[in-house]
């Protein structure tokens, strides 16, 4: 399948939506939207804004990238706007010209945005990007590859005495080198790893236990991974949490299989995490979900009805006060590919059924 007959099937995919939901046209602005709709295009200039300095709007006869001078050559030549059936619409970056009112005089418009008299399809729209084709498979075990990698490369860096701003530096350099964005970093060492599930850098200095997770995005996909790392002996209690939250992580991957939804995979969570003696530890962090064009496209409740999709990729994040296990799979047609999975690092072996699953360990240094 060529890139323009995957372009072709998100733009039936969208026309489908316009008929469905009674509107004449789509009005997208939210970054990972674009990225879905044409197959990896970015429109990001900051990245911590959720818009971009282009949208797209998409009707039954035409596809308009709105844009101003600045940016229309760059989106065209490299952002994955080259595509000819790409109608830009470019107004001076001086001007405050509106060009959607224009574009869709006596429309019923839906959009990704709150627009005044516009028709809120943002749901609808998270719903579809979640059902990757073949070719966003194919990119996101690409960006696997490079957060695998970039993490690893980072963490065997990482030596006691360095700060965890000094740590997120290295993480950021090893995964950026590579071409994507590290659109989440966050660093703990030592007892900040017991006090914060999400933890931002700061000044602390690495004594003994470390904890990088990263988020790296490219084509508008996003990839997560948790690495831990300890120099020295570990103590009993860390080595019993990491085994108890390795088997909850194997559970959770063998069940997220077509035919079962998402809250069947949190309840599975729920009673492993009783059968390994932590039943209340999984309130107190969120246990991940399917990813995509966002961290977690769908984050995992005991209410979750999604079902779970061949083609799908999911990122479980199961925690116990100190430890974590988190890497992104892909649900393929007959099993799951560990899409972050590290060759030479310390892993655990769990048996779930018939099957041996393999969950990382923390890496001991001396």
């Amino acid at each position: 399948m060529t890139p323009k007959t995957e372009l072709k099937m998100k733009l039936d995919v969208v026309r489908n939506l316009l008929t469905q939901s009674g509107v004449d046209a789509l009005y997208l602005r939210q970054t990972g939207n674009i990225a879905w709709v044409s197959c990896g295009g970015s429109v990001f200039i900051n990245r911590a804004d959720s818009t971009g300095v282009a949208s797209v709007l998409i009707t039954a006869a035409n596809c308009y990238v709105i844009t101003n001078n600045i940016e229309a050559v760059r989106l065209q030549q490299e952002e994955g706007f080259g595509d000819p059936i790409w109608d830009f619409q470019v107004a001076p970056w001086y001007e405050q010209t509106d060009l959607v009112s224009k574009l869709t005089s006596g429309m019923k418009v839906g959009t990704d945005i709150f627009l005044p008299n516009a028709v809120d399809l943002s749901n609808e729209i998270a719903s579809l990007r979640s059902q990757l084709t073949l070719e966003e498979g194919a990119r996101f075990k690409e960006l696997g590859v490079i957060c695998a990698q970039g993490m690893k490369d980072a963490i065997y860096a990482v030596r006691p005495g360095m700060t965890e701003y000094e740590i997120a530096g290295v993480l950021s350099k090893e995964i950026e080198g590579r071409g994507a964005q590290a659109i989440v970093n966050l660093i703990a060492t030592d007892e900040r790893i017991f006090a914060r599930r999400h933890p931002l850098p700061a000044a602390k200095k690495l004594e003994k236990y470390a904890m990088l997770v990263v988020c790296g995005r490219k084509w508008g996909l996003i990839c997560s991974v948790t690495r831990l790392i300890h120099f020295g002996a570990l103590s009993t209690e860390l080595r019993q949490k990491m085994e108890a939250v390795a088997r909850i992580d194997a559970e959770m991957i063998v069940a997220t299989r077509p035919g079962n939804t998402i809250g069947d995979v949190f309840h599975k969570a729920q009673a492993v995490y009783a059968s390994t003696g932590f039943p209340d530890e999984w309130q107190l962090h969120h246990q991940g979900g399917s990813a995509g064009y966002a961290p977690r496209e769908v984050t995992a409740t005991p209410k979750s009805t999604q079902p779970i999709l061949t083609g799908q990729v999911f990122a479980w994040n199961p925690s116990i006060t100190g430890v974590k296990s988190e890497d992104t799979i892909l649900v393929g047609e007959k099993s799951n590919e560990i899409l972050t999975e590290m060759a030479d690092w310390p892993t655990m072996d769990i048996k779930v059924g018939n099957q041996i699953i393999k969950r990382p360990a923390i890496l001991e240094k001396k």
